[in-house]
């Protein structure tokens, strides 16, 4: 990167100008309500022409050596930590989480890690038989050109969750972002794009057609995709006329079970960040809370303590460490399923009211307790800032608890003694099981879900295998 362009990054307004369209359609602050820019609207032609730049540039991608395809990788992430605090400022205020805690800076930064660690994988050919007579190895090749549809609430960093084990395997890319966090997506991938050759990395913004045209483009060889299980079934059912590739990141409803033996006071603050980081709109958020008898209300008032003390706010200030929820329609149904529990007799232990004179999409951080498994806020994903807290008799019902519904992407058991805790882990049904946390992904661990949570893992080298097409040469 030149130093005129790292000048030209220095502010997010320099950025904005970078990627806005005036005759788009506006974006506003969701903890605010003002108007951030305009953002472009494509249509199915711009898609056509994006797909084009991939396949004319995906021979010269492909036929670059491993090296030097890591090598563009490491450039990325420190052309990333150049502009990361115009990135952070300008994801704080179109996504709505803060700078600090797990936020905005938090997830640029993890946009360049991850992009370092996926070019430190090693994927070499692998010899299958070598007996004197059959010679056989096994090696990935490219798959062609790559759909990455992402999400609104980590829209950079899964945005890098999906490209850089693409363009690491030779595939070259085309990415839709959520219509609700496009500026920061487009600004992202402007940035890569003054470090990678023309073509390489594509993008189109604009509503669900774009997505569906996607989805079933003849030159498309892969759909990766991270949002509901809703939209991954209807991909699902467009990819099929194609026989395109998937990797589908679906919905979760995590459990998490609580054994008797530990501190409550010990683990509650590593406890609410599992279920309320990005203002608990995380798909392996930590969204129901098995606790047993012994400890129920200790846990609670615990709980209860660390969620007072975490300032929620607009992003831009440097004190919050929670923030709105992203849009109008993730607002409307946590508020639904908190009143439904509050209907029910469920416990509001703390928040559940939120003000309604206040801007933007706030909903207080809330926990809910001496609530039914069968409640809607429990077996229903909230997708925001309430944790009902389930209590159980024995840890054979929690486990039938947790396993009773159809997702499957993450779980977590919490013991003073790790050993019991991975024999409860052991008979969860989650693609992910975390001892003592939730929800921490490690770029060298697989990650993926199961039942309704989606297939194909990402992360490791497992993920980079996920972008390639496995060839055996044999004789």
């Amino acid at each position: 990167m030149t130093q005129a362009t790292i000048e030209a990054f220095t502010s997010v307004e320099k950025l904005l100008d970078a990627v806005r369209d005036p005759a788009g359609r506006p974006i506003h602050d969701p903890a605010t309500g003002e108007l951030i820019a305009h953002a472009p609207e494509h249509t199915v032609a711009d898609l056509e022409a994006a797909v084009q730049r991939a396949v004319d540039a995906k021979q010269q991608w492909a036929g670059l050596s491993d090296k030097e395809r890591r090598d563009f990788l490491l450039r990325l992430a420190d052309t990333i930590d150049t502009v990361a605090e115009p990135l952070a400022q300008l994801l704080s205020r179109e996504q709505g989480k803060p700078l600090n805690g797990p936020g905005a800076r938090f997830e640029v930064g993890a946009c360049a890690a991850w992009l370092r660690a996926t070019a430190s994988f090693d994927l070499d050919e692998q010899t299958l038989v070598d007996d004197g007579e059959t010679h056989a190895v096994l090696n990935y090749r490219p798959l062609g050109v790559v759909g990455a549809i992402g999400p609104w609430n980590w829209p950079m960093m899964i945005t890098i969750w999906q490209i850089a084990p693409a363009l690491r395997m030779g595939n070259t890319v085309v990415v839709k972002p959520s219509e609700y966090t496009p500026l920061s997506v487009l600004a992202l991938v402007h940035v890569l794009n003054t470090v990678l050759p023309g073509g390489v990395l594509n993008i189109v913004s604009g509503d669900g057609g774009v997505g569906a045209a996607l989805g079933t483009h003849e030159d498309i060889a892969k759909i990766m995709f991270t949002g509901s299980t809703a939209t991954g079934r209807k991909i699902i059912e467009a990819s099929a006329g194609t026989v395109k590739r998937l990797t589908l990141e679906l919905g979760g409803n995590d459990a998490g079970i609580i054994l008797d033996d530990v501190d409550p006071q010990a683990i509650a603050e590593d406890v609410f960040w599992g279920a309320f980081i990005n203002t608990g709109q995380t798909c392996a958020a930590l969204k129901r809370l098995y606790v047993p008898d012994a400890i129920y209300d200790r846990v609670v008032e615990a709980l209860a303590e660390v969620a007072e003390a975490m300032p929620m706010g607009v992003g831009l200030d440097e004190d919050n460490v929670l923030g709105p929820l992203q849009n109008k329609a993730q607002y409307d149904i946590v508020a639904d399923l908190v009143q439904a529990a509050k209907d029910s007799g469920a416990r509001i232990v703390t928040g559940g009211d939120p003000d309604q004179n206040q801007p933007g999409f706030f909903y207080p951080t809330t926990l809910v307790a001496d609530i039914e498994p069968d409640n809607p806020l429990v077996i229903q994903e909230q997708f925001g800032p309430a944790l009902p807290i389930i209590r159980y008799h024995d840890v054979e019902e929690a486990i039938a608890h947790a396993n009773s519904l159809d997702v499957g992407l993450g779980a977590s058991v919490w013991s003073a003694d790790t050993a019991r805790a991975r024999q409860v882990a052991a008979r969860l049904e989650a693609g992910t099981v975390w001892i003592n946390k939730h929800g921490a992904v490690d770029p060298r661990i697989p990650f993926g879900g199961i039942k309704g949570s989606g297939y194909g893992l990402e992360f490791g080298v497992e993920g980079l295998k996920a972008l390639g097409v496995p060839q055996v040469i044999s004789g």
